[in-house]
């Protein structure tokens, strides 16, 4: 299934870490309700496992398509494909992201949603950090998965050329 992919965090390992970031999560919104912005495409297996690990009244879905990628480079240029089907006015929203590199993207959803929204609070969770390639460094990542090196990875939902984001792991990308 993924013989160009090297193991770097296995299914068990993530399933561990959602665990903890739903409980930690249901712990900081505890009798409040929450909507999960999930960050196409990517994000979108982390964020279901994840919703259905927490423990709240209510866990709201949307879902943005934001897009900054040509092949496995930033090209810098963040373009909204779909936005929210609701409004978030008034609600606390949790970004819901794949991986966070260089930070454009997420800082400029930020960016989008705090003026054309206005919602109640905005935090980030994201499966992978990886900040050897942070270039903006004007939000903070309020839950994370894993710190990883600066490698291209897959799997999980994280793809190379739509391939690859059925693996249950995560794994390094092997170009050779």
């Amino acid at each position: 299934m993924g013989e160009n992919v090297t193991v770097l965090i296995t299914e068990q390992e993530i399933k561990k870490r959602i665990a903890v970031i739903a409980a930690q999560i249901s712990k900081d919104y505890a009798g409040e309700d929450v909507c999960l912005v999930c960050l196409l495409k990517g994000a979108v297996i982390f964020m279901c496992d994840l919703a259905r690990a927490l423990d709240l009244p209510s866990v709201e879905f949307d879902f943005m398509d934001v897009s900054s990628y040509s092949g496995t480079t930033s090209t810098g240029i963040i373009k909204i494909n779909k936005d929210l089907s609701d409004s978030v006015e008034g609600k606390h929203v949790i970004l819901v992201e794949d991986i966070v590199d260089t930070g454009l993207t997420i800082s400029k959803v930020i960016e989008f949603l705090t003026h054309q929204q206005n919602p109640k609070s905005i935090k980030i969770c994201t499966l992978l950090d990886k900040p050897a390639r942070r270039d903006v460094n004007r939000f903070n990542i309020d839950y994370a998965g894993f710190v990883i090196p600066d490698e291209f990875v897959v799997g999980y939902g994280l793809d190379y050329e739509q391939r690859y984001r059925n693996l249950p792991y995560i794994g390094v990308l092997n170009f050779s």
